[in-house]
């Protein structure tokens, strides 16, 4: 962990504490400015040539191993934003089912961020509390009775909890929070994500075919994973609850 923040520099520690500190204050906001109506009815019918995001996505948001598309219902507001800004703009490539950068060009700044604020309110109901539905990650039995590889669970575990000193490798949750669950603004919520997405980011972030990380830190990360490393976190991350043991209740319920 050390050496890995000492190759991002004090600017990459400032970022993660900031964020740690910042999360409450967005958890339990609207996105000011932002039409949720419209952002629903982009999600559910599209506009103009751009089809519903529900057509790969699913009509709940919470994506498909088939397709290979992510879990989107939930999401961190900012991180949502941000991809469809990068998208727009090309700085960040659609190479799963190549629709995305035409997609995100088709609608204008204000129904990406009216799209994004609607998918981070899927579950939430903005009064203190969050909607605990049901899972969306993958069915890993179910994905390896269809022939796709998977990992060990509790080596993933291992990985994002603890990291691998040695190889220095941080732990997942020193950004993305436990279990991965995201920490407003910056880091996304990865737990509960869908499984190929995950694996399929990690190569990617790992071969640096996808580069709009903030200061290059997952492709610093990914660098020095392997295969089974990857396979081990996607197979935990995708199961991982929520709460933690002895506690039902996730961090925005705390909040007044």
């Amino acid at each position: 962990m050390r050496t890995y923040l000492k190759k991002l520099g004090s600017a990459s520690i400032v970022a993660v504490a900031m964020s740690v500190v910042v999360s409450a204050a967005f958890a339990n906001e609207k996105v000011a400015g932002a039409d949720y109506g419209n952002g629903k009815s982009i999600f559910e019918n599209g506009k103009g040539d751009v089809p519903a995001c529900t057509s790969c996505h699913g009509a709940d948001g919470l994506g498909n191993d088939s397709l290979g598309t992510p879990r989107l219902a939930g999401q961190i507001y900012q991180f949502l934003a941000k991809q469809l800004d990068d998208y727009a703009n090309d700085r960040r490539q659609d190479t799963t089912m190549f629709v995305m950068n035409a997609n995100a060009k088709g609608l204008t700044p204000q129904d990406r961020k009216d799209v994004a604020a609607y998918l981070n309110s899927i579950g939430r109901n903005f009064s203190g509390k969050q909607l605990q539905a049901a899972s969306g990650g993958s069915d890993i039995d179910a994905l390896k009775e269809s022939g796709t590889e998977v990992g060990v669970a509790h080596l993933g575990k291992a990985l994002v909890n603890y990291g691998d000193g040695k190889r220095g490798i941080p732990a997942c949750l020193s950004c993305h929070g436990h279990n991965g669950r995201g920490v407003d603004p910056m880091y996304p919520r990865i737990g509960e994500q869908k499984f190929n997405y995950l694996v399929n980011q990690l190569k990617k972030w790992r071969d640096g075919s996808r580069a709009n990380d903030p200061m290059g830190q997952m492709r610093a990360v990914g660098e020095k994973l392997t295969d089974e490393d990857i396979l081990n976190v996607a197979t935990y991350l995708t199961q991982a609850p929520q709460t933690t043991l002895g506690n039902t209740r996730i961090p925005v319920e705390h909040l007044p």
